[in-house]
């Protein structure tokens, strides 16, 4: 009895040397009924929608990694979340947070099995981070040489085709003529280096891709604020090359010279929209539909998140919509596809989509920064 007594001590200090006692682990989701009003979406005839992660405070910028782990952002709450869904529900059942207190963590990639996130003036990167989801390893930083404004200072990243990772640089103000960095699409290399303004005139871009086939860019950005309630538009963007210039501070929607600085330089200059989307209704994130899941007529269409309004008299957004182009990439139709956490009978909202994702089954999931959830829309017709 004895022995065996001092047998279990010293396995004990040995697990406590080796600090492997009560390591932490995911928080297991329980899943009652959602009380989220999903019934309020208003889908095309054969789509559905259900809630695949709640509970997710704050959720913004999604990244999948090749095994399935769902990385999400914050922005106001400062923390990156991993989550997984480990019995192919189509719902996550194991969420952690992998960081806490970061500097408005907007944005998120990954690359080779390191996710890298986006501060306001730096990147970060977790090396390994799906080997260590438990215990997270402290980031190495990547570049922290962006400004330092938090106007508009929050990042949306991606990779592009060019295995390199694109960073926007939001305007330090509603209008102004900032300094070249800002209101620009960089670029760096994965370590780094090499970092180089890609387009410019940009006021605040908060969601990019790129064509399916064409691998050329394209990206929303947010309107200019208090020149009323109807201008200017937010915009649809696309840039087959570098060194593009899409008119901020100067003009707007393409044809709408600003009040202020508009006489300096004509629209004529610049690249005008594809689509002007609607005025102040906060297009963020953007993907082309590449899946099979959904009819045929929704292949390498665009999806947008639109955030929605904060200063209009009558809101307006609170959606995702649809862009249609044609074989000229020229939009053919600008029309909602998922509707309903506005309801404009009562100017009230109940939730604001963010960030779009597709999945490997062809689904696509929409992160909502307040309802704090994740949802996944998909076709399955009666």
């Amino acid at each position: 009895m004895r022995l065996f007594a001092l047998l279990s001590v010293g396995l004990l200090l040995l697990s406590l040397s080796c600090g492997n006692v009560n390591p932490p682990k995911p928080r297991v989701v329980n899943r009652p009924p959602s009380k989220l009003p999903l019934h309020l979406i208003k889908l095309p005839q054969g789509f559905k929608i259900d809630v695949y992660a709640e509970g997710l405070v704050n959720a913004r910028s999604m990244v999948l990694s090749p095994n399935g782990t769902l990385f999400v952002s914050t922005r106001d709450k400062g923390q990156v979340y991993a989550l997984r869904d480990t019995n192919g529900d189509y719902r996550a059942d194991q969420v952690w947070t992998l960081a806490k207190g970061m500097n408005m963590p907007n944005g998120v990639a990954f690359r080779d099995g390191d996710l890298y996130v986006a501060e306001v003036n730096r990147i970060l990167k977790f090396e390994n981070i799906e080997a260590h989801l438990d215990n997270p390893p402290t980031p190495k930083v990547v570049y922290d040489q962006y400004p330092k404004d938090k106007h508009h200072g929050w990042k949306y990243i991606a990779f592009g085709p060019d295995g390199k990772l694109y960073v926007p640089v939001g305007a330090p103000c509603n209008i102004c003529e900032p300094a070249p960095i800002y209101a620009s699409i960089t670029r760096i290399n994965p370590d780094g280096t090499g970092m180089e303004i890609v387009q410019s005139g940009i006021r605040n871009t908060v969601g990019f891709t790129w064509h399916p086939e064409t691998k050329e860019l394209w990206f929303t950005d947010n309107g200019r604020d208090w020149l009323g309630d109807d201008l200017p538009a937010c915009e649809l963007n696309h840039a087959p090359r570098d060194g593009m210039h899409f008119g901020y501070p100067y003009c707007h929607q393409g044809d709408l010279p600003d009040p202020e600085f508009g006489n300096k330089r004509p629209c004529s200059e610049f690249t005008p929209p594809v689509q002007n989307l609607g005025p102040h209704t906060a297009p963020l994130g953007l993907k082309f539909y590449t899946g099979s899941q959904f009819p045929a007529s929704y292949r390498n269409q665009i999806l947008i998140a639109e955030h929605g309004s904060w200063n209009r008299s009558k809101k307006i957004g609170y959606r995702v919509s649809l862009v249609t182009l044609d074989d000229q990439f020229r939009a053919t139709s600008y029309t909602p596809f998922a509707e309903g956490w506005l309801d404009t009978s009562k100017d009230d909202v109940w939730g604001r989509p963010v960030d779009i994702l597709q999945m490997p089954d062809g689904s696509i999931l929409v992160s909502d920064d307040y309802a704090d959830a994740i949802y996944r829309i998909y076709y399955e017709p009666s």
